[in-house]
């Protein structure tokens, strides 16, 4: 049993940054492949950014030139730096462990409780 703690949510104008921490309680998180989603009210979660736990990292489009994913494996912890930050990108940020690489939420087996991310225009 993996559990997932996000912190460092809030609101924010548009243009500024934030950085998302997520801290997992396991001894085996550099065996994990770690991911952020986000979910806005009546939509399905979508793929935000994902990690492997080689560190190879992989984004959704509308983000790769405005976030980064990272993870400190001697903290247990994973990342998300995002800048310039638009009303779109308002929702709830999820982060999530896996045993596999993927972009569906379906493939990830545990998950966090979420932190709010709101950007005011």
């Amino acid at each position: 049993q993996v559990t997932l703690v996000e912190s460092g949510g809030g609101l924010v104008q548009a243009g500024d940054s934030l950085r998302l921490s997520c801290v997992a309680s396991t001894r085996t998180f550099d065996s994990y492949d770690m991911g952020w989603f986000r979910q806005v009210p009546r939509k399905e979660r979508e793929f935000v950014a994902g990690i492997r736990w080689s560190g190879t990292t992989f984004y959704e489009d509308s983000v790769k030139d405005r976030f980064t994913i990272s993870r400190d494996n001697t903290k247990n912890t994973v990342y998300l730096k995002m800048n310039s930050l638009k009303p779109g990108d308002t929702a709830v940020y999820y982060c999530a462990a896996a045993t596999t690489t993927s972009r569906l939420a379906n493939d990830y087996d545990y998950w966090g409780q979420g932190t709010q991310v709101t950007v005011s225009s």
